[in-house]
């Protein structure tokens, strides 16, 4: 029984002294002509995570959220003026942890957010 004992202590002595470091989550955000997918966008504040946005369609789109970005804190990838710029059929990925709020995006390309290429961002 002590032996059992000693070697319960020193499992988890070792898994107290050698934490597994958090691995973002992923999720994918769906680019297509005029739409994003899923809407909304539920996130999960001070998390990280990975958002992988997936063109869909032969052309180009972005997805811009400025003040999502902005008060996000990013671990890898970029966002450029608030935007990520997606060729016609591309998929590029952002690593962040999100402040809490509820945000807009669209893609800012001629008409595009007009013809629905708009979503939220909820962020809790």
């Amino acid at each position: 029984m002590f032996a059992v004992r000693i070697a319960a202590l020193a499992a988890l002595s070792f898994a107290v002294a050698s934490p597994i470091a958090a691995q973002p989550a992923t999720y994918t955000i769906a680019v297509a002509s005029f739409s994003f997918s899923p809407r909304p966008i539920n996130l999960a504040a001070g998390r990280p995570v990975t958002l992988t946005l997936v063109n869909r369609s032969g052309s180009g789109h972005d997805f811009t959220a400025k003040e999502f970005f902005t008060s996000s804190r990013i671990l890898a990838g970029s966002a450029r003026d608030g935007e990520i710029e997606l060729q016609g059929g591309e998929t590029r990925s952002i690593t962040l942890v999100p402040a809490a709020g509820v945000y807009k995006a669209h893609c800012s390309h001629f008409l595009h957010a007009a013809m629905g290429m708009t979503d939220q961002i909820v962020v809790r």
